[in-house]
């Protein structure tokens, strides 16, 4: 069932403001039922949290954003609209939104993505290439991030069977300029999609973001080259916290570019040197990791008093701790320590992380 256009347009406006990541827009929405709700009642959480100030975004900024997408032939999927990808739908926290250019129904078939350096050796682009072109025959979808080397490579090889591009900032910008052609051939042939604002330039504080929807819409991940600090090795340890496969092509001890993969392989990662390695891999019956089903919020939740708040603060520190950590401390209920977190988030003394965990 399509969502009403309020609805849409709520979920937006709520994905842009002020301190709501994706672990507060999910809890939100559990919490109020619908994003105009939320909207509703976010500035008055966030003074029951302790801050001050509070402004929702203008409703003309999130039309300017829309009408953007319109001009640039964009299409936005919310959370919950019928075509929003069912691979990201069960992440913990999901992506609020997507901006897409291009086949749509590309993001909901089964796919892999492959990453690695920028600076890419020739034989390197030459496997992404291979991996590609032969995993996109068998009938996958290639994922990857438009970046110059390894994913280039991976984009190229599966253009004629389909491709899709993340990128850090927004749909409509092309980084590096380099791969302009590259990037209108993908609008053209395949899908090019972000979860930032239209017309938002890449800033570094967006990758990892961007890395996160490549393994999310991926059953596996391929790395085949990275350096040992890398964004290829933080979308690898992304993929294996989302239950996905993580793959590494191996390489030359000599080369710097395949410290990556074969640290990966030290730590449990599939040995992948064809097409072969990941057809066993997927052969091999694997259970996705997918949020709690269970809504933490009561309907009857009530006000909460603002020491209670002042006592769930007082239990965080930088180390995670999960919120039943605090309601068995505090010997509360549950929901009312996850309303305590919600707010006390909202208000910029407390970061919601996945899993039901909270830090200072």
């Amino acid at each position: 069932m399509n969502l009403p256009e309020a609805e849409r347009f709520a979920r937006l406006r709520l994905a842009r403001a002020d301190r709501v990541g994706p672990v507060s827009f999910r809890q939100l929405l559990d919490r109020f039922g619908t994003a105009v709700r939320a909207l509703d009642a976010l500035p008055d959480l966030v003074r029951k949290g302790g801050g001050h100030g509070y402004t929702l975004p203008d409703p003309t900024r999130i039309e300017a954003e829309l009408a953007a997408g319109d001009r640039a032939g964009a299409r936005l999927l919310v959370l919950g609209d019928p075509d929003f990808p069912a691979m990201l739908a069960a992440l913990d926290p999901p992506p609020p939104l997507l901006w897409t250019r291009g086949d749509v129904a590309l993001l909901s078939k089964e796919a892999v993505a492959i990453v690695g350096a920028r600076i890419a050796s020739a034989g390197g682009q030459r496997i992404a290439r291979g991996l590609a072109q032969q995993l996109g025959e068998a009938g996958f979808v290639i994922v990857s991030g438009l970046a110059r080397g390894i994913d280039a490579a991976a984009h190229s090889g599966s253009l004629p069977t389909g491709t899709v591009a993340v990128l850090g900032g927004g749909v409509d910008d092309v980084y590096p300029a380099e791969n302009a052609t590259l990037y209108d051939q993908i609008v053209e042939q395949g899908c090019v999609v972000s979860e930032s604002p239209m017309g938002a330039h890449a800033q570094a504080r967006d990758f990892p973001r961007r890395n996160r929807i490549i393994s999310g819409l991926s059953r596996g991940v391929i790395v085949v080259e990275a350096e040992l600090r890398s964004g290829s090795l933080i979308t690898a340890r992304l993929a294996g916290e989302q239950g996905r496969d993580v793959f590494a092509v191996p390489g030359s001890p000599l080369d710097p570019r395949s410290r990556g993969p074969n640290e990966l392989l030290r730590q449990g990662a599939i040995l992948c040197e064809g097409i072969d390695d990941v057809r066993r891999a997927f052969e091999t019956l694997r259970t996705l990791r997918e949020p709690p089903a269970d809504n933490p919020f009561p309907d009857d939740l009530e006000d909460l008093d603002p020491a209670f708040l002042d006592r769930v603060a007082a239990l965080l520190s930088p180390t995670p701790t999960p919120r039943d950590e605090i309601a068995r401390a505090l010997g509360a209920p549950i929901g009312s320590v996850a309303a305590a977190l919600l707010e006390l988030s909202l208000a910029g003394r407390a970061t919601l992380l996945p899993g039901g965990s909270a830090s200072t």
